[in-house]
């Protein structure tokens, strides 16, 4: 059974696609521009993001989630990347952390895994990599809104529009 997994699985699914919805409104220059008060660039976010769901969610039931081969500092350095580079990165986090959840069942969900030594139950630990994931897609939204200011392009409800949209609510799930 897969009712619960495909519910997560759907999540990771709308915060990738609203990462990419922000990220192509960005130029090419802004992907490496610092936030405000020196704040990380949404290539450093990037960087950082990928870099931790392809730790959590390589070999996800059976060894640590933070994998020895990663190097976080690296993450965090500041970094001139093109389009290309970016969104290569972000798809290489994407693809392990969705064919992971596309090989999980509702019933590993109680099963032990370990992150930094510590053991959390499957579920728990989702829901603690979900959290993460969609503070960091945040950032990127915010960063490229404010890069775009008076261009932006919403990619929720724009300001004044909830009751038009709540008569056809297209971006709803479906029952």
């Amino acid at each position: 059974m897969r009712e619960f997994i495909s519910s997560i699985e759907g999540e990771y699914r709308r915060y990738k696609s609203l990462g990419e919805d922000a990220i192509r409104q960005v130029h090419e220059d802004e992907l490496s521009r610092s936030g405000p008060g020196d704040g990380n660039s949404i290539a450093v976010i990037v960087w950082h993001l990928s870099g931790n769901l392809r730790s959590r969610f390589t070999d996800f039931l059976t060894t640590d989630g933070e994998k020895p081969w990663r190097k976080r500092d690296e993450e965090f350095e500041p970094r001139a990347v093109t389009s290309a580079e970016l969104l290569e990165r972000w798809n290489e986090g994407w693809k392990v952390v969705l064919s992971t959840l596309e090989a999980l069942t509702d019933n590993d969900l109680s099963r032990t895994v370990t992150i930094r030594g510590i053991g959390f139950r499957a579920h728990e630990a989702l829901h603690r990599l979900m959290a993460h994931t969609s503070y960091h897609v945040g950032q990127i939204v915010y960063l490229a809104k404010s890069f775009r200011g008076g261009e932006w392009k919403s990619l929720s409800i724009p300001p004044g529009k909830s009751e038009e949209y709540n008569q056809n609510p297209t971006r709803e799930k479906q029952k």
